[in-house]
């Protein structure tokens, strides 16, 4: 009875895991690219009406962490759109068929590029169970199974979270250092030109009063 418990617990682990990466393939679009000074990117998906979307962006790196978003319908309508904003999450229900666009700008920043960061939500996730909206309640087995199915999404919307602020810190670090290492260097240049400019007027000094005393012996 233990081995068939057992076994019958790594099925449900099998096929909550098997679930979970079908769901995550086919229903969203997850994406870290570079968007370089004065350019613009664009992304297209093609929505059936009635589905249910998110649209969560954050800028990781680079200047003061902002850019332009926009989002458009098939017709072209905006649903959505705002200017140098560091991250943001908006959900709609699309309105009719076609392709959708989003695009990310920036275009207002002269000379730093950004590393920007999206989740495109498409639709809900499919019941683990084909059965799971049926009147009568769920087995232990499968309320267990649906648990660890939450709770793995949560992990991994966490683990996004975290390694979106690991980079964003390691960003900020890197040119902190850089301000650093130049600063430093400016200020060594400066003691520099000070310490050779007070030499050459101490020896001034020096030259002059030599030069005084040897007119009035002559």
């Amino acid at each position: 009875r233990d081995w068939a418990t057992l076994l019958a617990w790594q099925l449900v682990l099998v096929q909550v895991l098997w679930a979970y990466l079908l769901c995550g393939w086919t229903f969203g679009s997850e994406l870290t690219f570079e968007l370089p000074d004065n350019a613009k990117q664009c992304f297209y998906e093609d929505i059936t009406i009635g589905t249910k979307c998110t649209l969560e962006f954050q800028v990781v790196t680079g200047g003061h962490y902002d850019v332009d978003c926009r989002l458009e319908d098939a017709d072209g309508t905006v649903l959505y759109k705002e200017m140098k904003k560091q991250y943001d999450s908006f959900t709609f229900t699309a309105a009719k068929n076609g392709t959708y666009k989003f695009c990310f700008s920036n275009e207002f920043s002269t000379f730093t590029h950004k590393t920007v960061y999206f989740d495109f939500q498409v639709g809900e996730d499919p019941p683990l169970f084909p059965n799971e909206n049926r009147v009568t309640a769920l087995t232990q087995m499968e309320s267990a199974c649906v648990s660890i199915h939450e709770a793995l999404k949560s992990v991994i919307d966490y683990q996004t979270h975290f390694r979106l602020r690991e980079a964003q810190g390691r960003s900020r670090a890197e040119d902190l250092n850089t301000r650093v290492a130049f600063w430093s260097i400016g200020e060594a240049l400066i003691l520099l030109v000070v310490s050779i400019s007070q030499v050459v007027l101490l020896r001034s000094f020096f030259s002059d009063r030599k030069t005084t005393t040897t007119r009035v012996g002559s």
